[in-house]
């Protein structure tokens, strides 16, 4: 058996197929592209809740809140994703003049797929770590009340707290927001 080498893309082809690509969603990282599958019933309903929210909470601030369709650029770790929620508290900074690739955030939120969840926890939070305007990376199960929130402190390290109890209110500190489990979980269902 013979191994056959991987292509390389560069960022620029890796975003001009992107952005001439109507029907499919693809992140890439160092070279390497990889194709987005579609999100459960379950994953939109809390992406939506998420970012509806925080939008109220927001609205009389200057932060801005965008879901599921733009581009985030790591420069650093030479990447791109597609968070399922990103807030913004100072002034946008894009790629080009196209304004569809943000290079900054203060908060970003995945929620959890099966076949996700390994790569949210691991290699895409590394990646997040790179951007140094990110304060708060936000994990979210769809099979069952759970948030993992992850705050940068001071020296660099990164807080975890784990939140599964309905009455324990989670405090958004880098954009100055609280939520419940509850508004996340509005009407999701969990299979038994």
């Amino acid at each position: 058996m013979s191994i056959q080498p991987k292509p390389y893309y560069s960022f620029e082809d890796y975003l001009a197929t992107e952005r001439a690509c109507s029907d499919a969603k693809h992140e890439y990282v160092a070279g390497e592209v990889f194709a987005m599958a579609g999100a459960s019933y379950n994953h939109n309903l809390i992406s939506t809740n998420l970012a509806s929210e925080l939008r109220q909470q927001l609205k009389p601030r200057p932060c801005t809140v965008l879901a599921n369709d733009m581009r985030l650029r790591v420069e650093v770790a030479d990447a791109c994703a597609y968070p399922d929620v990103v807030v913004l508290c100072e002034r946008p900074v894009f790629h080009d003049r196209r304004r569809d690739v943000l290079t900054d955030a203060t908060l970003v939120a995945e929620v959890l797929s099966p076949s996700t969840e390994g790569y949210d926890r691991g290699g895409k939070f590394a990646l997040y770590r790179d951007l140094p305007s990110l304060r708060q990376y936000v994990l979210i199960a769809q099979d069952r009340p759970a948030v993992d929130l992850f705050t940068r402190q001071a020296d660099g390290r990164w807080l975890l707290e784990a939140y599964t109890d309905p009455a324990v209110p989670i405090h958004f500190e880098s954009i100055g927001c609280t939520l419940t489990l509850g508004e996340v979980y509005d009407k999701v269902e969990f299979e038994a």
